[in-house]
């Protein structure tokens, strides 16, 4: 049984984005689609073509509803952005609350859709993070898999590879050229492949562009509408400026791992501990459950990481409201050491108002030069989320 941290309003309208198969639709019927509420699948072509030809006889619908419905909840709203104009008016004359899901707010913005000016308030689901998976929970399986919901049906290995090949194919390419956000589909390919194979390094542009074929502004807009169909974010580079911050270049995550894999095309590979391959895996797996759980806590925590010229890094830093600032290391080992302190010891003390964090597999928490060691589970509490 998996529960979903994520927590709705229960008084005002919102939308619900969030990459396929992330679970949007299994969640929002689960908590709404009952009693009197009024559940509207754009998915059917028929009732999509409908509201296309003639928005406004959602009103005249809704009109007729007796009793009137407590929450009106339109799946994969993006399909159809004009009934956004209705929604806002029915919103405001006669307060009709509604839950409006999809998959990005781009593609809502590209077909003109009204976002409703902040009438409506907006989540973002993710992949399954360790906290909602509870026992089901298998650190190597998220790390070679992913957390995508459906995963949890699959017992068989070559399932899952197929789960997720046919997801990066038919969802990741096919549907974003169909949604017309792009129109040559063979630079975005391989682009697609390159991005995943650096996923969690610093993007160079320049490189990615000269192996993709494409031009340094096409691949930054690449990256752009992966973040904006919420496949993955970026992660600045520090900097107590936020104009020097915005001028440097980030580092990019993908959303879960198994799609990266699969994009990367490395599902036929295992992931083994105490591999380098090991080590940048669980890193990727530390900062995403960080993204997902302050995302659904409300935090408003703004990450960064640090590297030097040098190659003195430190993996995470979280900028939290109202506290100190944190500083992370991201170690895969069991048994953290001095040795594994380095780019803490070295640049973390210069950083004003500042904590330090090592989180690793080490069961055993522990202080070393000031640096709180701790098992990356707890660590996460520890660090508000």
């Amino acid at each position: 049984m998996v529960n979903r941290i994520i927590e709705f309003s229960n008084k005002n309208s919102f939308f619900v984005f969030g990459a396929r198969g992330t679970g949007k639709t299994h969640l929002i019927q689960k908590q709404y689609a009952h009693g009197h509420n009024w559940y509207i699948d754009l998915l059917s072509p028929d009732l999509a073509r409908q509201y296309l030809l003639t928005p406004s006889v959602l009103s005249q619908e809704l009109a007729a509803r007796k009793p009137a419905p407590e929450w009106v909840i339109i799946d994969e709203v993006q399909k159809v952005p004009a009934l956004l104009d209705v929604v806002h008016q029915q919103i405001e004359t006669t307060g009709q609350k509604f839950i409006l899901s999809g998959s990005s707010a781009r593609k809502l913005k590209r077909g003109a859709g009204n976002l409703l000016a902040g009438r409506a308030f907006v989540y973002n689901l993710f992949p399954l993070t360790a906290r909602e998976m509870g026992s089901a929970f298998v650190l190597d399986d998220s790390l070679n898999w992913g957390s995508l919901p459906k995963l949890l049906a699959f017992t068989e290995l070559q399932d899952k590879r197929e789960y997720l090949r046919a997801y990066a194919s038919t969802y990741v390419r096919e549907e974003i050229l169909q949604e017309q956000i792009i129109r040559n589909l063979e630079p975005f390919h391989r682009f697609l492949s390159v991005a995943a194979q650096m996923a969690g390094k610093v993007i160079n542009y320049s490189t990615i562009a000269r192996d993709t074929g494409a031009s340094v502004p096409t691949v930054q807009s690449y990256f752009q509408i992966l973040e904006d169909t919420l496949l993955g974010f970026t992660l600045p580079q520090f900097h107590e400026s936020i104009r020097k911050r915005q001028r440097a270049n980030p580092k990019f995550y993908f959303f879960d791992s198994g799609v990266q894999r699969a994009l990367a095309e490395e599902l036929n590979t295992t992931i083994h501990s105490r591999t380098s391959h090991y080590g940048h895996a669980f890193e990727q797996f530390v900062i995403n459950e960080i993204y997902r759980l302050q995302s659904y806590y409300r935090k408003d925590y703004r990450l960064s990481y640090i590297l030097t010229g040098s190659g003195v890094e430190i993996d995470l830093i979280i900028e939290r409201p109202g506290q100190k600032r944190a500083a992370i290391e991201i170690k895969s080992t069991t048994s953290v050491t001095k040795n594994d302190l380095r780019g803490l010891l070295t640049l973390g003390r210069d950083i004003p108002e500042c904590e330090l964090f090592c989180l690793s597999k080490d069961v055993m928490p522990k202080i070393i030069e000031g640096v709180h060691c701790l098992p990356w589970n707890m660590g996460l509490t520890e660090l508000g989320l």
